[in-house]
Parts: structure tokens; C-alpha cells; sequence
């Protein structure tokens, strides 16, 4: 993707890209921020574990709702309205879960990269993952990873988002609780 790609699409001159976006970089952080336009918060439960796993699936879904979405949102760092919208939302859940707000800001970061980053992977799955993970293995070699192949590769995408989110979530409650310092 390029500025001049862009005029050509759009069917004007590269000017007047140029000055309504300045550069790349600046295009790229508002395709990220409108991805993430695309996470309603309509209807989000009152519980607030509830609230950060619905929201959290939302985030996904419009991540995996445009090609390569969650690695270009990944590789951006935007300050733009929707972007901030959806983080104060998160970040809302899990102050009313009575996180610290320190451990609630970590906790925030912690579920929106693994929201990326489990995204990222099923966006870029080659597809049959064990022939080219399981040729490379051998129990010899791998005795950990050998058993644990199908889990790895197993395309379960929903079922290890709903783990991985809900290992965060309850390390979150206990912090919530007082169950270890937040602060």
C-alpha cells in the first residue's frame, strides 16, 4: 500500500492524498482506527468480566473482518477516536472488576495483544500447520512439544481465544479481590 496506490484508486491526484493524510504511517494509523470503528458497544453486559470477554470478541471479529487487519491495527500506535472509545471501554471493565488502576491499564495492554496477536495468527495460518510443524519435530529433540502438537496447531482458534481470554480474566479477578498487589 502507498500513498500514489491510494490517489490511483481514489481517481485523484497524489497532492491531494498527501495532504489530507501527510504519510504512510499517518494512513495506516487511520485504517487501524477504522477497524476498530467497526467494534460496537451497543448492548455490553453490566458484569464486568462479562462486559471485557464480549468486548474482547468484538475487537476479534472486526480484526478477522478485513484482510491483514490484525497485523496492520498491530503495527500501528493510534491516539484516534475509535481507538480510544474501545480501550476506555475495556479499560471501564476492568476498573469495575475493582482492578488497581495500574493493574487495570497492564491488564488492558495484556488482553488487547493477545487479542492482536491470536488474531495475527489465525489471519496468517498457513493452513494444514502440523505437516510443516511436524516434520520439523522429533521426540528427541522436542519432548515437550512433540505430545503437545495438536494443541498447537490444531486451528481452534475460538475455543484458545475463550482459554487464553479467560487465563487473563481470572488473573484479573484475583487482583480485583485483593488477591495480590495491583498497585
Amino acid at each position: 500500500m502507498t500513498l500514489r496506490a491510494v490517489s490511483r484508486r481514489l481517481g485523484v491526484r497524489l497532492n491531494t492524498v498527501s495532504w489530507h493524510v501527510k504519510s504512510k504511517a499517518r494512513l495506516r494509523e487511520l485504517m487501524a482506527d477504522a477497524i476498530i470503528a467497526g467494534v460496537s458497544l451497543d448492548g455490553l453486559p453490566t458484569d464486568w468480566r462479562e462486559r471485557a470477554t464480549v468486548l474482547s470478541g468484538r475487537c476479534r471479529a472486526a480484526l478477522l473482518a478485513r484482510r491483514d487487519g490484525a497485523r496492520l491495527v498491530a503495527g500501528t500506535f493510534t491516539a484516534e477516536p475509535a481507538t480510544l472509545r474501545v480501550a476506555e471501554a475495556l479499560l471501564r471493565a476492568l476498573l469495575d472488576g475493582g482492578l488497581p488502576v495500574r493493574a487495570a491499564g497492564w491488564a488492558c495492554w495484556t488482553v488487547v495483544s493477545f487479542v492482536l496477536g491470536l488474531a495475527q495468527e489465525q489471519q496468517g495460518s498457513p493452513g494444514p500447520m502440523a505437516d510443516v510443524v511436524g516434520s520439523a519435530l522429533s521426540p528427541e529433540k522436542h519432548p515437550s512439544l512433540t505430545p503437545a502438537l495438536p494443541y498447537l496447531v490444531d486451528g481452534a482458534f475460538e475455543t484458545r481465544f475463550a482459554f487464553g481470554l479467560d487465563l487473563i480474566l481470572d488473573s484479573a479477578a484475583r487482583l480485583g479481590s485483593g488477591g495480590t498487589d495491583g498497585e
